[in-house]
């Protein structure tokens, strides 16, 4: 699923949580999406923090983990 698209169905489940419940087939959607989502979030960070590079005062490229 898109991003955009899952933040939007997060959004209105928990806009529908807190106005009517929802089904427990909803809850289990709003479960696994925000799984989905923040698996997504942690592989963006993971995918950010790899490419970091420190260079310290002699110019030696080092990893950052």
């Amino acid at each position: 699923m898109e991003i955009n698209a899952m933040i939007n169905r997060i959004n209105a489940l928990a806009k529908k949580k807190k106005t009517s419940g929802l089904t427990p087939e909803e809850l289990a959607e709003q479960k696994e999406l925000y799984k989905e989502y923040l698996a997504n979030i942690r592989s963006q960070l993971k995918a950010q923090l790899d490419n970091i590079e420190v260079v310290d005062e002699q110019p030696d490229k080092k990893q950052l983990h």
